[in-house]
Order: structure tokens, then C-alpha cells, then sequence
């Protein structure tokens, strides 16, 4: 198995954040999930993976490439997207095509302007005209037509209607059809995750709590419902969280800690997000 992108004990240090020993390893070919709350660490993870901000210790490759090092053809390989549209307002698509010319030198004319007709983007009038979910279109159509190898999205989704990102995942489906490219795309929207990710990653106050298959981790555990009395009754090793309430209680755990013995519920990731989060120890 080959990667497009591996952080090993990766840290940075702030007065009032740590990010500490990230490990993760997203394959070619697949689309990796990070998740976690607002200030969990994602977007610095992002910053450090494109050398926007230096790491206190650990690793970083990307493309087979030191973060740190310089490469005019790695850096081209990779496409950006988050949450808000970098494009200046006053230009037009042509106007974007030529400045892009100039930014990327194997930049695919053809490609922007198939993409800007498949998306439905008007190509007479200015950005500023566009709509949230026309401007991601835009950032999305302009980060696939430098040919990048790696799509890094930073809540690139949100705030669309469920259409337009339909219409979104199907394209990131589209681009990792071919085995030598890769997608780290962080979001709140977990939905779109289970639709499309083959890895997920849940980060939580710096520290990453789990990282794999998402239909690993959708198989290995389950929710159970049930009283205070009828939780004592499961494995103490096979309990990951609980959540109490006044009418009972919940439990991510295990299923095969429990080898079938009690009924449990398949769970979301935003449900198993809320575990760690919000859930404590037996």
C-alpha cells in the first residue's frame, strides 16, 4: 500500500492548545474523514500538512515528499478547498482561467471550462454574483484542473444544500476512480463522510482518539440502550463511553466484546463522535 499523505508524532505546541503525537496514514485511492469538534485540532493538522504554520516534532510526507521541503511539481499536485471561496470577487471565469495559467504550469485549460459548464457556472458576469454553493463549485473546478493528485478539504461542504453537495461527493467519488489520487476532506457533516470515506479520523482536543475503516469502525461497535442495572450486566472491557439520562442509560461498545449477548444499535459517527466527546468511563 502506497500513501499520498502520513504524519508521524506530529505535535505543536500553542499557550492554550497542544496537538500531540497525530499519526495517520490516508492510502491512494481512497478518501480519509477528520473529524472532531470546533478547536479539536483539524484545521491546524491541515496548516501543518501545507507548511502554513511549522511543527514542534514529528513527520510529515506528502506525496512522497518532506512537508518542510520544497517542490514546485508536489505543491501544484495538491488542490485546497475550504469553506470559504479565495477567488477574488471582481473576476470573471476567464479572468480566473488566466491568472491560474500563470500560477500553474500544467494548468488544463479545457478541464476548468468543462467543469465550469458541468457545474453550471455563469461565465459572462463576476463572482461576486455567485452563490455560496457556485463559488465552492469554482474553488473545486479550479483545484482539479491543475491535475492534483490530493484534494485537501477543509469544510469544504458547509453551509451547501443537500443537492449541491450530493452533486459535490459524487465528483470527489470521480477523482479517486483513478488509484494514484487521494482526499483528506475535514467536516462537520458526517453524513457526507459515511457516503464517501473509506478512513475516518476522529480528533479531539489534540489528540486523535481513532483512526480506520470507516466500515471497521461502523462494524466494531455498537450502541446499547438500556437501564443502570442491565449495563452492569456487559463486560466492563467491552464498554467504550457511556452516556446516562434520567429514563437510563447508553453505551458505545465493543460487539465483539459482548459476542452477541445483547441487542445494539449500528452507530453513526456522529454518534460515536458524541461518545468520546461527551460520554465518560463506566
Amino acid at each position: 500500500m502506497t500513501y499520498a499523505l502520513e504524519l508521524r508524532n506530529v505535535s505543536k505546541h500553542y499557550a492554550k492548545f497542544d496537538l500531540e503525537d497525530i499519526n495517520l496514514a490516508l492510502p491512494r485511492g481512497c478518501i480519509m474523514g477528520l473529524i472532531g469538534e470546533n478547536g479539536a485540532g483539524k484545521s491546524t493538522v491541515i496548516k501543518l500538512i501545507l507548511n502554513l504554520i511549522q511543527r514542534d516534532g514529528g513527520e510529515i510526507d506528502v506525496l512522497d515528499t518532506p512537508a518542510e521541503v520544497f517542490s514546485a511539481e508536489r505543491n501544484a499536485a495538491i488542490g485546497v478547498v475550504t469553506d470559504e471561496c479565495s477567488i477574488p470577487d471582481q473576476f470573471s471565469l476567464k479572468q480566473v482561467n488566466d491568472i491560474m495559467q500563470d500560477i500553474y504550469p500544467n494548468w488544463d485549460k479545457a478541464a476548468f471550462f468543462q467543469l465550469a459548464e458541468q457545474f453550471r457556472l455563469p461565465d459572462k458576469v463576476r463572482i461576486k454574483t455567485y452563490s455560496r454553493g457556485m463559488k465552492m463549485k469554482l474553488s473545486i473546478a479550479a483545484a482539479l484542473s491543475h491535475h492534483a493528485q490530493l484534494l485537501i478539504l477543509d469544510e469544504a461542504t458547509s453551509g451547501l444544500d443537500p443537492v449541491v453537495r450530493d452533486e459535490i461527493l459524487d465528483l470527489f467519488l470521480e477523482f479517486i476512480q483513478n488509484e494514484n489520487h487521494a482526499v483528506l476532506m475535514a467536516s462537520h457533516i458526517t453524513s457526507d463522510l459515511e457516503k464517501v470515506c473509506d478512513y475516518i479520523t476522529y480528533i479531539s482536543k489534540g489528540r486523535i482518539e481513532l483512526s480506520m475503516e470507516k466500515d471497521r469502525l461502523l462494524e466494531e461497535y455498537g450502541i446499547f440502550k438500556g437501564s443502570e442495572e442491565q449495563l452492569l450486566d456487559i463486560p466492563e472491557d467491552a464498554i467504550v463511553r457511556v452516556r446516562r439520562h434520567p429514563y437510563g442509560a447508553e453505551a458505545l461498545i465493543h460487539r465483539e466484546g459482548v459476542n452477541g449477548a445483547f441487542h445494539t444499535e449500528r452507530p453513526t459517527l456522529e454518534s460515536i463522535m458524541l461518545f468520546f466527546n461527551k460520554g465518560t468511563q463506566r
